[in-house]
């Protein structure tokens, strides 16, 4: 009996012991434990994600890849899975497991060191949220008393829940969602009960049981928990069976977007961070953007089939890597140096044969390439200079050679990656949401976006600007302008301009529609010269562009500025919506990781507009709202934009844009644009629907090429794309506004005809501004449409 009382008497005050330990140790760092409260309103950190507007995934960007998830949402068989591989109890224990933390007592008392921290599934919130992992008493102490507040705060579902979306399961994945996504590309949902199993071993060693770095540990762990379910009663001997011999299929899956927009996702990450800063990567915003992915996928082909035809129209420059023999390993290592461009997938040459070659790709494959797809590859020797046409395989290509490849279905077409560049921008007039934008041949080769980025010369594609201050100055698309030699001589020095046409031939006195659909420079040079270059830019800069960029000489009449595809885009826009200007925007709304809209675009607008969009005008601030829809400001006569739309018309009808006429469209309007040299080539083009321009060169300017134009490279992008997005469309021009003249006019003279007039054609004239006939005039009295002569102009400065 005494043994029996002291023994009593030894366990009850160790008891105490213990008890007023822990109370001692809960007095002095409860004042310092943070409040479990805050867990209700905890922000996990959710990537940035942009979205076309019809809801494709564009990118996502942040450090953690995580897709939150309710409770409901958690399928009951993975909280089985999970409770068996990390806490077995979790539904009867108060927050502490006291076996548990017996158990990992006793095992550093045996081997001396820390090997499991005897931890619940509470714990582990509490440590996750709070703590660090600092393996010490005090962080375990901390841990315990917190995992008690927090058991006595939420529910069990509460903190399942918090954890699942919490725990870090490896390869930048954080709670269950993204990890199925990861290794899976499934939702958690979706996947069977041996996937399930495999995710909820991850917790416990993420690196160590990843089934992408150790496939057969991560195995191991999963047949592990599935029998851990089968013993613990979760599943039935059939489940444990099948699970078990299912095969391990997890391969990475990255955040692969839906659609091929890389450029578009920077431009919405770069304007986020300017709005948000660094919260953009945490918040868990979704960006929808105004991007179509119908059009934009037509943008992408469209830029890569022009630039593929126009490369291949100058020659094979030769294989990336000549590697020779080597052994199929050593080939399949430096496969894996290189990654696939815009679908152009890097290969290397294992067979040539006489009707064509085989290929290795980095996936192990093997393709056959037909020599039909090779026999555009004429050695490239320059610019201008080819070689002679290959006969067979063997003159192309060697064993071993490192080429890319086109996969088209089941067949492999011979490649190269093009060393020319093009930028491709569309954008609603109305509004001037961007409906499609490609940068370059592909983001992944260089992130320069010259959409937005490169400032070019645009050559004959700026006229239109200067034709437009004409017509606003007085002039008629009927008055004649002489296309003559004219030599400009520097006062004081011996510089001599003297311009040409692009063929260097003169047509003498020529209508000034003529003279646009032909693109005349001298034309261009003479309207510029007599309504004056003040007035001019003055009146060009209306367009949105920056005055400092137009050059304050002549020159500028042949498009010597230096602008990005997206300003001339803009300044087109204009012409198609009947003379307002507007403002470009990418992003539609945006929402909240709750799916709140937190903001949403209020663009200025074409008022009246038809296919005018409507969006809520709600804003971030109060202060940035404007909840009225916002009128586009009419910069230009709604009828001189009217006769530029006619005039541009006849560029594609009778002018440099006839292989436009292919598209069989009877509401187009564009204009060809080529610089000295055709360093740089253009298209721009439209419908009252949609304002296109497209820009093709090399990034360090250099010749496209001698026959090469803005007819030859720019304008074939512009017709894939734009026949591509119209074709179900019906045809849509501009309104004909009040104001405007349909007169019979004496092409000889620019006078209205009177019926006897041969060859005489209709024209279109602002009331104001018909011309007179002869029996009108006085004698001795000038002529509207009579030639300008150059004498009229004031002195310049040259260059």
């Amino acid at each position: 009996m005494r043994f029996l009382k002291f023994l009593f008497w030894s366990c009850f005050a160790l008891f105490c012991a213990f008890s007023l330990s822990l109370s001692g140790a809960f007095l002095y760092l409860s004042p310092n434990l943070p409040s479990v409260d805050s867990l209700r309103s905890i922000q996990l950190q959710i990537p940035l994600r942009v979205y076309s507007t019809d809801n494709k995934l564009i990118a996502e960007f942040g450090e953690m890849r995580r897709s939150p998830v309710r409770f409901e949402e958690i399928p009951s068989d993975f909280i089985q899975a999970l409770l068996a591989a990390e806490d077995d109890n979790f539904a009867n224990h108060y927050g502490v497991d006291v076996t548990g933390l017996l158990r990992a007592a006793a095992q550093l008392l045996k081997s001396g060191h820390i090997q499991t921290g005897g931890s619940t599934i509470t714990m582990q919130v509490a440590k996750n949220f709070f703590l660090t992992s600092e393996r010490s008493f005090s962080r375990k102490i901390n841990e315990i008393l917190l995992a008690l507040q927090i058991e006595r705060e939420l529910t069990k579902n509460e903190i399942l829940e918090l954890y699942v979306n919490k725990i870090y399961l490896g390869h930048r994945a954080y709670g269950i969602e993204a990890a199925a996504q990861v290794y899976y590309g499934k939702s958690i949902g979706e996947l069977t009960l041996a996937q399930k199993a495999m995710i909820a071993g991850l917790p416990k060693a993420p690196s160590a049981f990843n089934p992408l770095v150790n496939p057969a540990r991560s195995k191991e762990r999963r047949d592990w928990i599935l029998g851990r379910m089968y013993r613990l009663g979760s599943i039935d001997e059939a489940s444990y069976q099948q699970a078990i011999a299912e095969p391990e299929t997890a391969r990475y899956h990255g955040a692969a977007p839906e659609l091929d927009a890389a450029y578009i996702a920077e431009m919405a990450r770069a304007e986020m961070v300017g709005r948000f800063g660094s919260a953009a990567y945490t918040d868990g915003f979704r960006v929808y953007t105004t991007v179509s992915s119908e059009r934009q996928q037509a943008a992408n082909l469209a830029l890569f089939e022009g630039l593929i035809e126009y490369d291949q129209r100058h020659g094979y420059r030769g294989p990336e890597a000549r590697l020779g023999e080597k052994s199929r390993d050593a080939w399949l290592e430096e496969l894996t140096q290189h990654r696939a461009l815009s679908g152009l997938l890097p290969a290397i040459v294992s067979q040539v044969d006489a009707d064509g070659i085989k290929v290795l790709l980095r996936d192990g494959s093997e393709h056959a390439v037909s020599w039909e797809s090779m026999k555009w590859a004429r050695p490239f020797l320059a610019t201008n200079s080819l070689g002679p046409r290959p006969q067979r395989p063997a003159e192309v290509v060697a064993r071993g050679d490192l080429i890319r490849i086109r996969l088209d279905g089941e067949s492999a077409r011979f490649s190269q990656v093009p060393v020319a560049q093009a930028a491709l921008v569309s954008l609603n007039p109305i509004d001037g949401s961007i409906e499609a934008l490609a940068g370059g041949f592909s983001f992944g080769q260089s992130k320069y976006n010259r959409a937005i980025q490169a400032k070019r010369q645009p050559g004959s594609s700026f006229k239109p600007f200067v034709y437009s201050a004409a017509l606003d100055a007085g002039y008629t698309a009927a008055t004649l302008v002489n296309d003559s030699p004219i030599v400009f001589v520097e006062e004081g020095m011996d510089r001599i301009w003297r311009p040409k046409n692009d063929n260097n031939t003169f047509l003498g006195p020529i209508r000034m529609r003529e003279a646009l659909y032909k693109s005349r420079n001298l034309v261009s040079i003479r309207l510029l010269q007599s309504i004056g270059i003040d007035y001019t830019i003055d009146y060009i800069s209306r367009f949105g562009f920056r005055p400092q960029d137009l050059p304050r000489n002549l020159s500028l009449a042949l498009g010597t500025a230096t602008l990005t595809p997206m300003e001339i885009a803009t300044g087109w826009t204009v012409f198609a919506n009947g003379g307002y200007k507007i403002e470009p925007y990418l992003i539609e709304r945006v929402e909240d990781r709750e799916g709140q809209q937190i903001f949403a675009a209020n663009p200025t607008r074409v008022p009246d507009a038809p296919n005018a969009a409507t969006v809520s005008t709600s804003e971030v601030e109060p202060a940035e709202a404007d909840t009225a829809p916002r009128i586009a400001e009419q910069i230009i006569d709604e009828r001189t934009a009217y006769i530029m739309t006619s005039m541009l018309q006849d560029v594609i009808t009778r002018g440099t844009g006839r292989r436009a006429l292919a598209l069989g469209r009877h509401d187009l309007a564009g204009k060809t644009g080529t610089t000295n040299d055709s360093i740089d080539s253009w298209f721009s083009g439209y419908n009252a629907d949609l304002v296109t321009t497209v820009w093709a060169g090399f990034d360090q300017p250099q010749s496209l090429g001698r026959h090469e134009y803005g007819g030859t490279v720019a304008l074939p992008i512009w017709m894939k794309y734009m026949g591509s997005v119209l074709k179900d469309l019906p045809e849509h021009m501009p309104a004909e506004p009040a104001g405007l003249l349909t007169l019979r006019v004496d092409p000889q003279s620019g006078r209205a005809a009177t019926p006897s007039t041969p060859n005489a054609y209709f024209e279109l004239f602002k009331s104001e501004d018909s011309p007179p006939s002869m029996s009108e005039l006085e004698p001795g009295a000038p002529v509207p449409g009579s030639p300008l002569p150059a004498s009229e102009a004031a002195p310049i400065d040259l260059f």
